[in-house]
């Protein structure tokens, strides 16, 4: 807005010029400045004509070949768009450019000047807005597609290969003790524990019930009598329970782990076990079951992250933080795996844009078209326009300048 007055104002300037070398022009120098001004006059109204052409018609009026950016927006869009992908952001100059970069350098920098706080602090930001966002429409999307992933995706394979992983770093021990301390923890509970000795007795009677006559006799005068103790039984259990719990060789844990290591290689050498495997998947993805258990559990899922991260001291927030910090360090202290980032951040950048560079002229095409004919008009204009009014001022400039140098000629050859 500043310029285009500055151009009004030149040409204002010319103009009231002319008015006032009008009663001296039968001077020479009258006349000079006379024709310095007109010319002046001239050329700033006729640059003034070719920018106010590029984005609409002159005073409104029809004249052929004006608004020149609103009746070809279209084609500027395609041509902005060739010209961009194909000439400007070509493949070999982008590929050249992500080989420039120092990708382990910037990785590097941002890591040394990162603490742990500003990790915690990030870390719970975004796992309070995951948590958050997670709405129910949201996690019954994301139950419809995890199970459109599990019906899809061979589950035998994936099964195995998360027992090999929770063997070979002993989660399946640790499982094991977790259960054990929770179960050992519910049988301090008297509620607990009478519910456990009501079942041991119901075990009891079913056993008993299935022994021919003289064991079954044997066995119910052994409980009359009292050497069947009920609560002894709940006792034991719980000591086993806790002696599971409290060491870590136990012969139950590794018996466990060799288990889930014997399962992980069924699964992968008998196509039998797969096929029931895969039966029970599809058959419990299709029932009533899953359908209420996903978006339970993801709710469920919701409310337990947002109850943690809003502790202190959360759990989640603690343990991503101490997986960041790792890796932080190791950064730091590895250029080996600096190297080794910056060459696969840079391969997976240049096969991205290698794939894609084709559709980049369509995609600039299709940003310039989406602006219409108004938007392409004022994108110019936010860009270019104060620039093009110096064409009005160079205009008006100019043309003085070669008025007066004509009227300059006309001199000479006249004799003044």
């Amino acid at each position: 807005m500043r310029r285009r007055r500055l151009a009004l104002s030149v040409l204002l300037g010319a103009a009231a010029l002319a008015v006032a070398a009008y009663p001296v022009r039968g001077t020479w120098w009258g006349g000079w400045i006379l024709a310095v001004a007109e010319a002046g006059i001239v050329g700033g109204l006729a640059d003034w004509f070719a920018v106010t052409a590029l984005f609409r018609r002159p005073l409104g009026l029809p004249i052929p070949h004006t608004a020149l950016i609103p009746a070809n927006w279209e084609l500027l869009a395609a041509r902005v768009g060739t010209m961009v992908g194909e000439r400007v952001l070509t493949l070999r100059f982008l590929l050249d450019e992500i080989a420039r970069l120092d990708v382990g350098g910037w990785l590097a920098r941002a890591a040394e000047r990162l603490e742990r706080r500003d990790l915690e602090a990030a870390t719970r930001a975004v796992v309070r807005e995951a948590a958050a966002g997670l709405s129910p429409a949201a996690a019954g999307e994301l139950a419809a597609r995890v199970q459109r992933l599990l019906r899809d995706a061979p589950l035998a394979p994936a099964l195995a290969r998360a027992l090999e992983l929770a063997c070979d770093h002993g989660w399946v021990e640790r499982a094991a003790g977790a259960l054990a301390r929770a179960l050992a923890g519910a049988l301090e509970r008297e509620e607990v524990r009478a519910a456990v000795t009501a079942l041991v007795d119901e075990v009891l009677a079913r056993y008993r019930d299935t022994l021919p006559l003289y064991p079954r006799l044997a066995l119910g005068v052994a409980d009359a009598l009292g050497f069947v103790d009920r609560a002894r039984i709940v006792g034991a259990l719980h000591a086993g329970l806790r002696e599971l719990a409290a060491d870590d060789r136990h012969p139950v844990r590794r018996r466990l782990a060799e288990e889930a290591r014997r399962l992980a290689a069924r699964l992968r050498a008998e196509p039998a076990l797969g096929a029931r495997v895969e039966a029970l998947k599809a058959e419990w993805l299709g029932g009533p079951v899953a359908a209420r258990l996903v978006p339970d559990a993801a709710g469920a899922l919701r409310r337990a992250l947002l109850t943690d991260v809003a502790r202190p001291d959360s759990e989640v927030v603690a343990w991503l933080v101490d997986r960041l910090e790792r890796w932080r360090r190791a950064l730091l202290a590895d250029a080996t795996l600096r190297a080794r980032l910056d060459e696969w951040v840079k391969a997976r950048a240049a096969e991205l844009v290698t794939r894609y560079h084709g559709r980049l002229a369509t995609f600039i095409e299709k940003g310039v078209h989406a602006l219409g004919p108004e938007g392409a008009v004022r994108l110019v204009e936010e860009h270019a326009g104060d620039d093009l009014q110096f064409i009005r001022v160079n205009g008006t400039v100019v043309g003085g300048l070669a008025g007066g140098l004509l009227y300059g000629i006309h001199l000479l050859l006249h004799g003044w």
